[in-house]
């Protein structure tokens, strides 16, 4: 635990990424196996789940503590996360632990079916026995919450280096559905297992935006276009007769889509497709709004899948007929792709060819990027004709062009303190419409939460603003004063029920504060539903 807490020590105090992978590279060939292997799930987002609630890890470490609660809640709120203010606030002792990583892990599993008064006595114990670093860590790993600025990619480079891999092969033992705490590192990075192919995925190719002039791209005849679909990015894998479905984010989701059962009678074997998951109701693209209500479902009744169906919209093939095939360039992939949909012969499946962008020109293709919205899409994807199906994300080979931002005009009414470095700060805002009234009055009615796109300096001085106009206050949040108007962009909108506004925005940011603007001139719900509207969105 001690060498695992000084791993995240360093981590937690650069942005450099060649320090990081430095010092995972050391982590991992002085770790002992088993912890590793549970350094790469909770680097890897697989976490054990939390065994015991905040409010009661708030209780606990108070009473230990032995400070007012009022100084605790007001402390946190300053730190801005509770493991945090626990590591601070909890005095350290001269006890000291030697446990491993893997026990500290095996017992907070274990913990989840303790009663109240054994894992109070656990935390308590384990609390006063660790520095203020371990006990950061060790609060975390309790949390369920651990978050550090690494990604899966850095992390795969690191361990490559120190076990003396291939990196692309290693990133491909690490996809997939394993459980840390019944695999070996033997297992799961250095033997070779045939029975482990049939249902792994491979790493996904990813696309940077693209943000110069597309003609800098070159001779238009050395690239393919096709829409951006905006879904579920997805790997449908056929095999041995058998199908699986996979999320970018590593999560086995077949079960949530049983309408895809029916690719495995007519996709041959040996098949993987790179595509994404689109909801379809009454046989047209629909929002990601409608996909939400798949998301997350335990079980997938007969009425949501009658209300809420979904296509697979093909865009890659990554295998065929039992061959990996990623090396092989992009048209060659996508004439292979384009022969297997010559051959289902099934027209009722819900499966699709994600279309290509005839153009000649960059101004065709700029012209169809155009109409983006109107075919459901959040812009185009660019790829170079010879190009292969890369790990992680490159430049150079594939670009994705997205269509400006929606926007509109919104007043600030309710703000929160930001976390990590913004955690002094209120830098978390809700946005507000106006909205008319039965008897003829209009009132601000939220809409939108947004915590990004604004300078430093700008936060410095809205936050000034909060603490010296603030209305009430309810826990870590203040009501404002109505008075400040800023610029909202978003990718999507489509109606909800779960909204006061009746609905929902994607991916809300601040573009710009409005100086120029009176609150009296910020939008309405109304011209909100007008975009929706002008989406062909609203049914009555």
């Amino acid at each position: 635990m001690k060498l695992f807490a000084n791993l995240i020590r360093i981590l937690d105090s650069t942005n450099k990424t060649n320090l990081k992978v430095e010092a995972l590279t050391d982590y991992f060939r002085q770790a002992l196996p088993n912890d590793k292997v549970w350094t790469i799930a909770l680097l890897s987002h697989r976490r054990p789940p939390r065994p015991v609630n905040t409010t009661l890890l708030r209780l606990w470490a108070n009473e230990l503590a032995n400070i007012p609660m009022w100084l605790f809640e007001e402390s946190y709120h300053i730190v801005g996360d509770l493991a945090e203010t626990i590591g601070l606030i909890i005095p350290t002792t001269e006890n000291h632990s030697d446990k491993s990583l893997t026990t500290f892990l095996e017992e907070i599993i274990a913990l989840k079916t303790k009663s109240e008064a054994d894992k109070k006595a656990y935390l308590h114990e384990n609390w006063l026995a660790l520095n203020y670093y371990e006990r950061f860590v060790f609060t975390k790993l309790i949390t369920g919450s651990f978050r550090i600025g690494v990604s899966q990619k850095l992390m795969t480079r690191a361990l490559a280096k120190a076990e003396n891999l291939d990196e692309d092969v290693l990133a491909y033992k690490l996809m997939g559905n394993w459980d840390p705490n019944r695999v070996s590192f033997q297992e799961l990075i250095l033997d070779e297992k045939s029975s482990d192919f049939i249902s792994k995925p491979y790493p996904f190719y990813l696309a940077y935006p693209l943000e110069m002039e597309i003609e800098a791209l070159g001779n238009p005849a050395d690239w393919s276009a096709e829409h951006k679909w905006d879904g579920i990015r997805s790997q449908t894998i056929i095999r041995d007769g058998q199908i699986f479905v996979w999320s970018r984010g590593e999560e086995l989701v077949t079960d949530k889509y049983p309408e895809f059962q029916a690719f495995a009678k007519v996709i041959p074997n040996g098949t993987v497709l790179d595509a994404e998951i689109l909801p379809f109701p009454n046989n047209e693209i629909g929002t990601f709004n409608d996909l939400q209500t798949r998301i997350g479902r335990k079980t997938v009744s007969a009425a949501l899948l009658k209300t809420t169906p979904v296509i697979l919209k093909v865009y890659d093939i990554l295998e065929w007929k039992n061959e990996d095939i990623r090396t092989k360039p992009y048209q060659e992939r996508r004439q292979i792709l384009e022969e297997l949909f010559a051959e289902i012969k099934s027209p009722g499946l819900p499966i699709r060819l994600s279309e290509r962008v005839q153009f000649s020109t960059w101004d065709e293709l700029i012209e169809e990027r155009t109409r983006s919205r109107e075919m459901r899409s959040e812009g185009l994807m660019l790829k170079k004709n010879d190009s292969p199906y890369l790990v992680g994300r490159k430049k150079g080979d594939w670009w994705k062009w997205k269509i400006a931002p929606l926007t509109i005009d919104a007043v600030l009414t309710y703000a929160m303190r930001g976390h990590g470095r913004r955690s002094n700060l209120f830098t978390d805002y809700t946005f507000a419409l106006w909205q008319n009234q039965e008897d003829g009055t209009r009132e601000l009615v939220t809409f939108a939460k947004a915590y990004s796109g604004l300078t430093d300096a700008e936060f410095r001085q809205v936050d000034d603003f909060i603490k010296k106009n603030t209305l009430e206050r309810f826990g870590p949040v203040r009501s404002v004063t109505p008075q400040l108007v800023f610029e909202i962009g978003f990718e999507g909108i489509a109606l909800s029920k779960r909204h006061k506004s009746g609905i929902a925005t994607r991916f809300p940011r601040i573009l710009r504060w409005r100086h120029d603007k009176k609150i009296e001139d910020a939008n309405s719900v109304e011209d909100l539903k007008c975009m929706i509207i002008g989406n062909d969105e609203i049914e009555e």
